[in-house]
């Protein structure tokens, strides 16, 4: 009985050459787009999964507040709190809270000059990690002993990529590095951190070293540099253990009061995809963009699905006299359902195969779209085989079931005597699906066309500072650059193509501490917050061509300012009550040790990414030794040249650190990668979203002009001309498109509106962005209908009434 229902099913495929591609070439981009898409999805819900522990380990949230005596403040919102905090945190917890078996630290990214032999790199996304680190996190050691590796002072762990870099494929426990002029030991391997962790790094390098560097940090609660993360037992109450909190920061907070600092813990679970707070160790996805693509996906297979639904109940009439036949010598309906059933299963499994080998033609591509490793042994995996094999009957099914009910349910007598028609509410289902269909699709023209739009938007944004052809050389605070800074960035610019130049703690874009600082408010009271600080020079504002608000920059004619000058921006004089920038020149300030008085109010420039609003700034004198990078204003004039002379300049005065540059602009825009890959990714799946939409409305209009050639021919014979019968045929589908115009236009706005509200300076949503990706969809929905009503309209009428 199968083998006779799949024999018949051929049969009706290969009678139906035309029907049959449109059908199978739908599904099989859907099914193909659905595979990427889960892939892609997969691999962003796979996030630290790796970890054996992953539901028992957690991190400390942080948060500083104002401490000036406000009391019973409500909690911290979750994106008041932060992953990078204080050192003493940590102990503090293993100590106080016995659910807590281990804890780790890290310090945030370091970038070091690596030496051993003749090789010397500089290195960057180098952290101090605690002994207790293999512990908790499930990073495989190739080399060395998980519980020792990084227990010692002055040793450090490489991944697998660094070792290779310096050694080759042999085994490098007990080599001694150079780390900045630091002898450091190898005393393990470990493989590269998986792409889908939610921070990486090049090595580890052992926390005990860094209590030999810098011991009086780690008892500081106001130093921030470190993240703590712990490990609890299966099923520990961790809310009972939040409840602890406030008891627990009055016995070891300094300043005994949860109003100015508090904590929280956060599930390892939840880093990447759900966590709000700031200052994270690594790149955060986004659990609206999974959201999306997950319903694009969906989307797209369920348009291919109506095109096989509109296809096959448009042809009813074809197969009516078959139906008739089968059931006037005895066949059931449920043996029809079945049989028709059969075709669509059919359909889809010969759609999945091809979908399969266009999944591993396009992989590649998606990969350089979305920035992902997403390997071709996920599509191997016993779990991806079962979805491929259960999708014919999971596509197949619920797109020919209504067909196989419409088709089952004929007459036989109506049929017989050729009185059966295509009913009215069949014509207006598929109507309306081809509607729902385009607005889909409009829809996705315009939210790409937002997208875009917003992405450029953010690159054109004046940022309060010039970042166009600054190119910053980061030599790590090298101690022997920083005691020759002067004299180094007075050759650098002896060069005719360099305009300007500075030396600074950080740029533009960079990551960056902040500090807590008091200043005298209106009322004369000292308060304190803590905003964030940049260490410059004198050069700095005028290299970035930054204005003034208020008072002045820093001036080598007034030799003070290395001391006791300080400069903030508007942000920062509002969150010390000065509304008028002018009336905060000359008050007194306090921070990290320094005294002294406010003399100028820079105006506010977009530090970080534009998904911020401008926050409070710090900008001090930096002390000789605090600065890490020197920033050069160029001409665009022969950059090869330019660059080639700035690092023979560089090699002839600072030979023992490699010239390491990029430009301003590139970097600070890598903080849209994410934006631009949801854009590039949205935009190609919507593209094949209108395709798979254009296949089902060419399928309809050829059959629709088939049925129509008789009709067709008789208004030509009656005078009718090209135009008349051209807008005849394309206007029934023109309307279903302008219908699905009103439709998408809402519902777009709407997604695009909840997309923009995660930048704080975003584009405007204009009708006439809908308008244009409406007159895409019209024009593309008359260039598939119209090539076809052409043909017809220009056919002799001889041909289709000849039969009359």
């Amino acid at each position: 009985m199968i083998r006779n229902y799949l024999k018949i099913a051929w049969r009706s495929l290969s009678r139906s050459k035309v029907y049959s591609l449109i059908n199978i070439t739908g599904l099989t981009v859907g099914i193909a787009c659905c595979v990427l898409i889960v892939l892609y999805v997969k691999d962003e819900l796979s996030y630290d999964h790796y970890h054996k522990n992953y539901n028992e380990i957690y991190r400390v949230l942080q948060a500083f507040r104002n401490p000036n005596g406000q009391k019973d403040a409500p909690p911290p919102a979750p994106a008041e709190y932060q992953v990078w905090g204080c050192a003493p945190v940590g102990p503090a917890l293993k100590a106080d809270f016995p659910e807590i078996t281990k804890m780790t630290q890290f310090t945030s990214p370091v970038s070091l000059l690596m030496e051993h032999g003749d090789k010397r790199f500089q290195e960057a996304n180098m952290m101090f990690a605690d002994s207790a680190t293999f512990d908790i996190f499930s990073w495989k050691l190739l080399y060395g002993n998980r519980e020792t590796a990084l227990k010692n002072p002055y040793t450090i762990v490489l991944t697998k990529t660094m070792a290779e870099k310096y050694f080759g494929s042999t085994n490098p426990i007990g080599e001694v590095f150079k780390a900045d002029g630091t002898s450091l030991m190898v005393s393990g391997v470990m493989e590269d951190v998986p792409a889908n962790s939610h921070f990486t790094f090049s090595a580890l390098i052992s926390m005990s070293t860094f209590r030999k560097i810098r011991p009086e940090i780690f008892d500081w609660w106001g130093y921030v540099d470190f993240y703590t993360y712990f490990l609890v037992p299966e099923h520990t109450n961790v809310a009972a253990m939040q409840a602890k909190v406030p008891a627990f920061l009055k016995r070891y907070n300094p300043q005994g009061s949860t109003d100015s600092y508090t904590i929280a813990f956060e599930p390892l679970k939840n880093a990447y995809l759900h966590s709000e707070a700031g200052r994270q160790p690594g790149p955060t996805g986004s659990l609206a963009n999974v959201y999306i693509f997950s319903l694009v996906a969906a989307f797209i297979l369920f348009i291919a699905g109506i095109n096989f639904i509109n296809l096959t109940t448009a042809r009813s009439m074809e197969r009516a006299k078959e139906i008739g036949v089968r059931k006037a010598v005895g066949a059931y309906q449920q043996g029809l359902i079945f049989q028709y059933l059969t075709e669509a299963v059919l359909i889809a499994a010969l759609a999945t195969v091809l979908a399969f080998g266009m999944v591993l033609l396009l992989l590649p591509l998606v990969r350089e779209l979305s920035g992902k490793h997403l390997p071709y042994t996920d599509l191997f995996t016993w779990k991806m085989g079962v979805m491929l094999a259960l999708t014919p009957f999971l596509v197949g099914v619920p797109a020919g079931i209504y067909p196989a009910w419409v088709l089952a349910r004929f007459k036989p007598a109506l049929v017989l005597k050729g009185k059966f028609e295509s009913s009215a509410k069949g014509i207006q289902l598929r109507k309306g699906l081809v509607v729902f269909q385009f607005s889909l699709s409009i829809a996705l023209i315009a939210c790409t066309a937002i997208v875009f739009s917003q992405l450029d938007h953010l690159r054109s944004q004046n940022l309060g500072f010039r970042q166009d052809q600054m190119l910053v050389i980061d030599y790590g605070g090298d101690e022997i650059v920083n005691k020759n800074i002067e004299a180094v960035k007075a050759r650098l610019a002896n060069n005719p193509a360099v305009q300007s130049i500075t030396a600074s703690r950080a740029v533009p874009g960079d990551f960056f501490p902040n500090a807590g600082t008091s200043i005298a408010a209106p009322s004369g009271e000292m308060k304190q917050f803590d905003p964030a600080i940049y260490e410059v020079d004198y050069d700095f504002f005028g290299a970035y061509e930054m204005k003034m608000a208020a008072g002045r920059a820093y001036s080598r004619d007034f030799p003070a300012d290395t001391a006791y000058s300080m400069v903030i921006n508007e942000a920062a004089a509002k969150l010390y009550g000065y509304a008028n920038p002018e009336d905060i020149i000359g008050k007194n300030y306090e921070q990290w040790g320094r005294k002294g008085t406010i003399v100028g109010v820079v105006k506010d420039f977009n530090y970080q990414s534009l998904h911020k609003k401008v926050e409070p700034l710090t900008l001090r004198m930096a002390p000789y030794d605090s600065k890490n990078k020197i920033s050069l204003r160029i001409k665009s004039d022969h950059l090869s040249k330019t660059i080639a002379e700035l690092e023979h300049t560089w090699a002839v005065m600072e030979p023992q650190r490699p010239f390491r540059y990029n430009f301003l602009d590139q970097a600070f825009n890598e903080q849209y990668q994410q934006e631009v890959r949801f854009g590039q990714i949205f935009g190609a799946f919507g593209s094949l979203t209108i395709f798979i939409a254009c296949l089902g409305l060419f399928g309809l209009a050829t059959y629709s002009t088939e049925k129509r050639l008789k009709e067709i021919g008789i208004r030509k014979v009656l005078g009718a001309s090209v135009t008349n019968i051209v807008g005849l045929l394309s206007g029934d589908f023109i309307k279903l498109v302008l219908i699905a115009i009103v439709i998408a236009t809402p519902l777009g706005w709407w997604g695009m509106h909840r997309w923009l509200d995660g930048f704080a300076y975003r584009v405007n949503i204009h009708w006439w962005t809908f308008g244009l990706a409406g007159l895409a969809a019209v024009m593309i929905a008359l260039l598939t209908v119209g090539f076809l009503a052409l043909k017809a309209a220009t056919m002799n009428p001889v041909r289709s009434l000849k039969s009359e």
